[in-house]
C-alpha cells in the first residue's frame, strides 16, 4: 500500500516536472511497437481472409509467429527455447533456418538484452502491465513473488518434459504463443493466461 502510494506520488511529480509526453513517451512507443508488430503478423491472414485466392503481396515483410518467423523472406528468427525443446524431444530433422534463427535471436539478446523482447515486442507485456495498473487502482497488495533462479528450474522442467513426451511441451501452455494464436484464431484457453496474469 505504502509502495503503491509512493509510486503514485513519484508519477505525479514526473508529470509536473517533465510534462505528460516526456513522462509517458517510452510507454507509448513500446505500445506502438507491440501493436505494429502484431499488425504485421496479421497482414497475411487478413489478405487471405479478404481474398482467399490471391497471394498477399505484403507477405514478404514477415511470416510465422512469435516463436518462429521469417523477416523479409530472408532473415529467420527462432525462439531459442523452442529450438532447445526440439533438440530435447528428439526431432531428427531440424531445419537450418531454425538453428540460424535461434543464433540470431541469442546474439541480439546478448548485445541488446533479453528484456527488449518482453517490453517492445511481446503482447503479454500489455496484459501484465494492465494487470499491474488494475491492481494498483484497486489497491490490491501482495501478489506472487518468485526467486530469480526459478527461471532455470522452469527451463530444466520444460526440457525434461519435452524429452519424456517427445513433444514441444511448453508450447502447449506458453503464454506468448497462446495469446498470439488467440488473437488470430480465437482465445479458447488463452483466456486463462490473461486471467492468470491478473490474479497472480
Amino acid at each position: 500500500m505504502v509502495a503503491a502510494k509512493k509510486n503514485e506520488i513519484i508519477g505525479k511529480e514526473a508529470i509536473e516536472k517533465k510534462g505528460w509526453w516526456q513522462s509517458y513517451k517510452w510507454l507509448l512507443l513500446r505500445r506502438l511497437s507491440q501493436i505494429s508488430i502484431l499488425l504485421l503478423f496479421m497482414l497475411v491472414p487478413i489478405c487471405r481472409w479478404l481474398s482467399p485466392e490471391a497471394d498477399c503481396a505484403l507477405g514478404w515483410i514477415i511470416k510465422g509467429n512469435l516463436a518462429s518467423s521469417k523477416v523479409f523472406n530472408t532473415i529467420p528468427l527462432t525462439d531459442p527455447t523452442l529450438l532447445l525443446q526440439m533438440l530435447a524431444s528428439g526431432f531428427s530433422k531440424i531445419a537450418m533456418d531454425a538453428i540460424i534463427g535461434a543464433i540470431i535471436v541469442l546474439v541480439f539478446y546478448f548485445l541488446v538484452g533479453g528484456r527488449v523482447f518482453c517490453s517492445w515486442v511481446c503482447p503479454v507485456n500489455i496484459v501484465t502491465d494492465a494487470a499491474f495498473w488494475l491492481r494498483r487502482k484497486l489497491k490490491l497488495t501482495g501478489g506472487a513473488r518468485f526467486s530469480r533462479s526459478i527461471r532455470y528450474w522452469v527451463l530444466g522442467m520444460i526440457l525434461v518434459l519435452s524429452a519424456v513426451t517427445g513433444s514441444l511441451a511448453y508450447e502447449l501452455i506458453n503464454p506468448v504463443s497462446m495469446l498470439h494464436r488467440g488473437l488470430f484464431f480465437g482465445m479458447s484457453l488463452g483466456w486463462f493466461v490473461i486471467a492468470g496474469s491478473f490474479l497472480i
